[in-house]
């Protein structure tokens, strides 16, 4: 089997489940991890011959994908804001949505960064950044690398997802100090100390959305990471909100990743809890994702 027959063998597989453009871009994903060559040395190269153990588990793949596994679990790789990230159904599969939030914070702090007199709670003044619910560690290693001065800290409930964070960092050499620590425990959240940027991805979707929701998502990625209860929908919204009140320093952010219907009742949330400055933010597909909240003078 060629190179390119091994991309068609995939491509004729998924045309099953998946619309045509859809299933091409996933077998691309697919004979990239195999052959280690991107889309133009795949196409120079297409006459190659795959190696039997390429062979294998090409066909390995194609037989997950057709239960519906997503492509980035069955090849056990996401890309994030440039970083190839590992991932396994314990972690979310980072979005493009998040990047947008990531890329928020990092222009705002920036842009802080410059200004006179900054000092944060970081060491030797540098930002103290937090980031709730960590999962894969996309968040908390993107801003790191984005603001290198700055010490972050990444918490998660999850001790397996935390595992994937740790093995991320360590592969991305980069410095995240992360804790197990359950965010819906005040006992536990209490202990933490202040923090220039806090920001969160937290589960936000209600459980009645399950059906609405592809099979890929529903059945292999982690629910504990995805839904609220119905008749708690802005759960986390309200814990992130009243943590930031005791350990969010003056000049300090709050970013998180909202339900598109949800942008005006999480910014009410921040609202009542003293926020004095905040900010719904559009995604590049025009829906309200982002909350930004600050305590201005």
């Amino acid at each position: 089997m060629t190179i390119y027959e091994g991309y068609r063998f995939v491509c004729e597989a998924l045309y099953s489940i998946y619309e045509r453009r859809e299933a091409e871009n996933v077998a691309a994903l697919v004979m990239e991890k195999i052959t280690g060559l991107g889309r133009m040395e795949r196409m120079l190269h297409k006459d190659q011959i795959l190696p039997e153990a390429e062979e294998d588990r090409l066909s390995h793949y194609t037989t997950l994908l057709l239960q519906q596994q997503p492509v980035q679990y069955v090849v056990g790789e996401a890309w994030f804001y440039g970083m190839p990230l590992y991932v396994n159904e314990h972690v979310l599969i980072p979005r493009p949505e998040t990047e947008e939030l990531v890329e928020w914070v990092m222009k705002d702090e920036k842009n802080r960064l410059q200004g006179a007199g900054y000092k944060g709670q970081g060491t030797g003044g540098s930002p103290a950044i937090l980031d709730i619910g960590t999962g894969s560690g996309c968040i908390a290693m993107a801003l790191k690398k984005s603001i290198p001065e700055s010490d972050v800290y990444a918490i998660d409930v999850s001790s397996k997802a935390l595992a994937v964070a740790q093995q991320n960092a360590k592969t991305q050499q980069t410095a995240v100090q992360f804790l197990q620590i359950d965010f819906l425990n005040a006992a536990q959240t209490n202990a933490l100390p202040l923090f220039d940027i806090i920001v969160s991805n937290p589960p936000y979707i209600p459980e009645k959305d399950k059906t609405d929701m592809h099979k890929n998502v529903l059945d292999f990625e982690p629910h504990a990471a995805l839904f609220v209860k119905d008749n708690d929908p802005l759960l986390f919204y309200w814990a992130i909100a009243a943590f930031a009140g005791q350990h969010l320093q003056p000049d300090g952010c709050v970013y998180t990743e909202i339900h598109e219907t949800m942008g005006e009742a999480v910014k009410n949330i921040f609202t009542q809890k003293g926020f004095t400055h905040t900010v719904v933010r559009k995604d590049m597909q025009g829906k309200d994702r982002m909350v930004s909240a600050a305590k201005t003078n």
